[in-house]
Formats: structure tokens, C-alpha cells, sequence
């Protein structure tokens, strides 16, 4: 008598699912898809019931896999060898396919694999999600929208789920710039689910590209029983209102959020350090100083110097060391980088060479005083310098700090224009 297949809550098929496991597993999934905290949790005690659930090991795989670090990437690979040792399905194949690519660092065809995948199963919300992801990481932001709005056709509201996609919808409409629509498709997502974290994070970029700050904090505060805590993204969004604070000029509330929110744990993970980095370089670009924080925050650094992995990484790590006057720090990472963009030929070696190794020149110069050549090294970064990744708010970091490089270049050959004719007419009494 043979084992019926077991299938998910959108009707795609699992390959050594149980019926006591399989709740475990949705809980997992729901939790990874909409940024909850407990994932892991969940996915463990689905395996402590059915140690061959395939979908469980690579939903775990992905889950290293999903962000910035090389060490939680390398960590993923028992994982990957697990599901790929067990029986699985064509999507699940596909699953593991671009799971080995991410591994091995070869983003097109990772996502080549998520294309066939998305393809044949268009409801797979784990596949979109790190479609999605990886699209974010590698500033790909044609194929950000491109991917979500192709599979749209195969969802419905009453399909679990629904609410993120939508978000991710609109959190790509925000990144080409259609910040109305972006805002009215995440309204539809919280129609769905008020408590979607990922259209409130939408939200709060699109208070920030429309430059509302004080309608952003408002709306924010009220829905903060939504996202403040439990929630993957909630650091981030606090962030995003400190963001709100330095555009009313309030510095002083934009750094109790840094204290209170951003770095009350030092938390290492490296999307905490690039929002801690941003946050106090843009203090710094006010003319504060804060060189405890930024020391503590180049410690935290310290240890990725040698990442090779992410261009956006490695431009936030700067951003650290040269505010804590760390120049032996900030030697180490430019001379790393230096040695990666003309030697590797992986996708961080490319990255670099076009936009990393310029810009972490163009900051330490910064941090030396060199205005000059830091605005010209930041001022020739290429039309493709968005393929760093992040969100363009994110990545202002680079033009605010052009734009400041370029005003204190002429505030200072405005004082040599106007003190050398004095010195001149002195020598000649």
C-alpha cells in the first residue's frame, strides 16, 4: 500500500512529509516568509518527527543561506547534503539545485534555478521569497518587480500567504520609484494581514523616499504593536525612523534610537552593523563625533574583514573603521579589496572592481581629509553602482557623502583663494 504524498497549505507536493510533522513545517515556513521570529524552532521539531522531510532541510538551508554573511552560508551545506540525499520531487530538486549555486556563489545560475522553479510551481512562496531576496542583494532591480508580478496570476487572497507577495510587490514598486503605488499595494497586503511586517517596512520606505518624516513617525507609531518586536525586520524599521528624526533635525532622538534599538544588544549580524554603520556615518556628515560608538562598532567589524563576499558589506565596514579613526583597520580592508578585484574572478571580485574598491577608497580618503579625491572617486562610480544592492534609501549613504565631500573641496579652496592673496600682500608689506 503505498504512502499518499502529502502537500502544503498552497498545493504544492512534499517528499518525505508526515501528517504529525507537517504542521510543524507550515508553522516554519509562515514564520520565515513573513519575517517572524521562530522559524527554526518549528522547522526543528518537524525533523525531530520526520528526519526525511526534505523541504524541512532545504527550508533550513535557506535560511543560512538568505543574507550577507559567508559564515552562515558555509553553515548551510549539511543541509543541502541532507536534502540532496533524500527523496525529492522535481521543485524540490530545483530547490537544492540553486541552494548548491548559492553555495557556490554563483548568483545566475541560483537564480536560473529559481526561474524553472517559479515556473513550474509559481505558488512556491519560498522560492519567490529567495528570488526576491537575492534580487534585493545583487541590486537587481528590474528583475525584483519582474519576478513578483509574473507569478501574481497564480495567487488569490485566500491563498496563505498572499500578503507578503503583495508585499514584495510593493517594496519593488517603491524601488523603481512609484512610491504611490507602492504605498497602495501595501495597504492591500495589510487588509489581508495587519500585521504583515513586510508592507510595514514598505511603509516606512515610502515616507522616506516621499521625504515625510512626520507622517512616517506618526504612522509608524501606531501600527508599532506590528512590527516592534518579534518581527526579522524590526531593528531595521527602527532605523528608518531615526532616519525620519535626522530629517527634522532632530539628532538627539535619532541617536537614543541608535542606543535604545539599533545597538542596545551588539548584535553582530551584519544587517544590524550595516544599519548601525549608516546611521552613525550620517551622523557624522552633521559633524558629530561619536567615536565610542563608532569603536564599538569597528569592533564589531573587524572580524569581516575578510568576508570577500558583499560589496555592501565591506562600504558599511568602512564606514565604521573611518569613524573610529581605525586607519589600520581601514588599511587592511582596502588592501583586501584591492587583492579581490584583480584576482577573483566570483561575483564579489566583479563587484568590487567596478564599485567597492572605489568607494572604500573614496571613504578612507574622506576620513583622512582628502575631499578632493574622495568626491572624485565617488563621482565616478558607474551608472551600475546600484548593482551593490541594498534600497536606494540605503544606498544615499554614498551620495550624501559625495554631496559633502564636494561642499567641503570648495569651502576649502574658497579659504586658500582667499587667504593666499593676503599672504602675498603681507610678503610684500
Amino acid at each position: 500500500m503505498s504512502v499518499p504524498t502529502l502537500i502544503d497549505c498552497r498545493g504544492n507536493a512534499l517528499s518525505g512529509a508526515t501528517p504529525a510533522a507537517l504542521p510543524h513545517h507550515e508553522r516554519a515556513a509562515a514564520a520565515f516568509l513573513h519575517w517572524r521570529d521562530g522559524a527554526e524552532s518549528h522547522a526543528a521539531a518537524a525533523l525531530a518527527l520526520a528526519p526525511a522531510f526534505t523541504m524541512t532541510h532545504v527550508l533550513l538551508a535557506w535560511q543560512q543561506v538568505n543574507g550577507r554573511d559567508p559564515a552562515r552560508v558555509r553553515a548551510a551545506r549539511p543541509h543541502v547534503a541532507r536534502a540532496a540525499a533524500l527523496p525529492a520531487n522535481e521543485r524540490e530538486r530545483l530547490h537544492i539545485a540553486a541552494l548548491q549555486a548559492a553555495i557556490d556563489d554563483d548568483f545566475v545560475r541560483m537564480q536560473a534555478r529559481l526561474d524553472e522553479l517559479l515556473q513550474l510551481a509559481p505558488r512556491d512562496a519560498l522560492a519567490l521569497q529567495m528570488a526576491h531576496a537575492f534580487d534585493h542583494l545583487a541590486g537587481d532591480e528590474a528583475a525584483l518587480l519582474r519576478r513578483v508580478e509574473a507569478v501574481l496570476p497564480a495567487w488569490s487572497r485566500e491563498l496563505p500567504g498572499h500578503a507578503a507577495v503583495l508585499a514584495m510587490r510593493a517594496f519593488a514598486l517603491g524601488e523603481h520609484g512609484e512610491h504611490a503605488r507602492a504605498e497602495q499595494v501595501a495597504q492591500e497586503a495589510l487588509a489581508i494581514d495587519p500585521l504583515e511586517p513586510r508592507a510595514h517596512h514598505v511603509m516606512a520606505h515610502v515616507f522616506e523616499m516621499a521625504r515625510r518624516p512626520e507622517a512616517g513617525i506618526r504612522w509608524l507609531d501606531e501600527h508599532a504593536a506590528a512590527w516592534a518586536s518579534g518581527s526579522a525586520v524590526s531593528r531595521h524599521i527602527w532605523w528608518h525612523m531615526a532616519l525620519y528624526e535626522l530629517a527634522r533635525d532632530n539628532e538627539e532622538a535619532a541617536l537614543a534610537i541608535y542606543d535604545e534599538h539599533i545597538r542596545a544588544d551588539h548584535s553582530g549580524a551584519i544587517g544590524d552593523l550595516i544599519d548601525a554603520a549608516a546611521l552613525l556615518w550620517r551622523l557624522k556628515l552633521r559633524g558629530a563625533t561619536h567615536r565610542r560608538r563608532f569603536a564599538e562598532l569597528a569592533h564589531a567589524w573587524a572580524p569581516h574583514i575578510d568576508d570577500a563576499y558583499c560589496s555592501f558589506s565591506d562600504i558599511h565596514a568602512m564606514l565604521a573603521f573611518v569613524g573610529a579613526g581605525q586607519h589600520r583597520l581601514a588599511q587592511a580592508l582596502e588592501t583586501r579589496l584591492q587583492h579581490e578585484a584583480t584576482h577573483s574572478h566570483r561575483r564579489h571580485g566583479a563587484t568590487t572592481l567596478a564599485v567597492g574598491a572605489p568607494a572604500v577608497r573614496a571613504l578612507a580618503a574622506f576620513g583622512r581629509g582628502e575631499v578632493a579625491l574622495a568626491a572624485q572617486l565617488l563621482g565616478q562610480l558607474p551608472p551600475q553602482a546600484h548593482r551593490i544592492g541594498g534600497s536606494q534609501a540605503q544606498r544615499d549613504v554614498l551620495q550624501l557623502t559625495h554631496a559633502r565631500a564636494l561642499q567641503r573641496s570648495v569651502e576649502a579652496q574658497a579659504v586658500s583663494a582667499w587667504a593666499w592673496p593676503r599672504g602675498a600682500g603681507a610678503a610684500y608689506g
